[in-house]
């Protein structure tokens, strides 16, 4: 017989819940509600026009014990058509979601069950879930970062890794938008009257992407770049779209002022820049007060943790950056995430719900 949670699990993931798909997400995020709801927890419901709403549920409070924020996302990256289907086998399940991370929504949803049915109560244990995440969480992580600070410790749901490690850092991720102005002339007769941007923009490229640092961890990769208006013409502007990532806080600082520096000098006389600069996510890095807290847990479920860093982001970025202790990468392991091939490992759920309903039970004691 299929376990309730993996039925659970079909019906979320055979909704589709893609970014810009506002009904789907919704009626993914009332699910989870409803099932959490049932164990006493209370929705505050974000509401948004264009993509779905964010929802905090929040369990009773008790004052002596410390605040734990799980934190989730309901939306996945396919649209409508091209990717919805569950199905499993004897070891996976398959399907959008089921691993980047309904998979994970539902690791921490049965663990707060069980929690539920050994003690009759939850207290301190809120559950986040936030609709924008694969798009960067450009609606959401101003309230992620508000919520955060609330908070003592913050778990997060993204798939574990291979062996079943827990996350304890990711790169931080920023993005810089580079317009160039020249002027236009006549590439035969008049070429030396134009100001060309697309030469420009070359010298730019290669003192932007020397800002790369492998030792480091620092990738500064320019994505896009376009310009001109003709074959025969000095081109009048270009534009270049660049991601950098980084592992370390004074790497974006560098970068950063580096980044400033080659935008305001012009390389080719006559060019104007502008650049506009982000941090998406800041750099989740690791710290004393997460080795501290999995040792605590290897002792709690007798296994050994093992740990990695990631390139990639998520929201662990977010919270990590107020200052609270976050680990990540409480889901099932899963591989194929944001193709057609996604999957979870079945036996993965079994052991991280295992280890999230002990975690938990422990934090419900003063």
């Amino acid at each position: 017989m299929k376990k309730n949670y993996l039925n659970n699990l079909k019906e979320i993931v055979e909704i589709n819940s893609y970014t810009q798909n506002k009904s789907g997400v919704d009626r993914v995020g009332a699910i989870m509600s409803s099932w959490l709801e049932e164990l006493g927890l209370e929705t505050e419901v974000f509401k948004r026009e264009l993509i779905g709403d964010h929802r905090l549920h929040v369990s009773k409070t008790k004052n002596n014990l410390p605040r734990i924020l799980l934190l989730g996302h309901n939306d996945t990256v396919f649209p409508q058509g091209y990717f919805e289907k569950f199905r499993e086998d004897d070891e996976y399940i398959y399907g959008p979601g089921v691993c980047d991370m309904k998979g994970g929504n539902i690791v921490a949803l049965e663990a707060l069950r069980n929690l539920y049915k050994k003690n009759g109560n939850i207290f301190n244990i809120d559950f986040l879930l936030v609709s924008d995440e694969e798009t960067g969480s450009d609606d959401s992580s101003l309230i992620t970062s508000n919520i955060a600070k609330n908070y003592d410790y913050c778990f997060v749901f993204e798939a574990a890794g291979k062996e079943l490690e827990l996350v304890t850092a990711r790169k931080g991720v920023g993005r810089c938008i580079v317009d160039i102005k020249g002027k236009a002339s006549h590439a035969g007769t008049s070429y030396k009257k134009g100001i060309n941007a697309n030469l420009e923009a070359a010298h730019k490229l290669l003192a932007y992407s020397n800002l790369t640092d492998f030792k480091k961890g620092t990738v500064v990769n320019v994505g896009i770049i376009e310009g001109g208006i003709g074959l025969n013409t000095v081109s009048p502007h270009a534009k270049m779209q660049i991601e950098f990532r980084f592992e370390l806080k004074d790497e974006k600082l560098r970068v950063l002022e580096e980044i400033k520096q080659i935008t305001n000098h012009s390389f080719v006389e006559g060019t104007t820049t502008k650049a506009e600069t982000i941090i998406q996510r800041d750099v989740m890095e690791e710290n004393k007060k997460q080795f501290k807290l999995i040792e605590l847990f290897k002792k709690l479920t007798h296994c050994d943790i093992k740990t990695e860093k990631r390139g990639g982001v998520s929201d662990a970025n977010v919270v990590a950056a107020q200052g609270v202790t976050t680990l990540d990468g409480f889901g099932p392991f899963g591989d194929g995430d944001h193709t057609k091939k996604e999957r979870a490992l079945k036996s993965s759920f079994e052991q991280r719900i295992e280890m999230m309903s002990q975690i938990l039970n422990y934090f419900q004691k003063p």
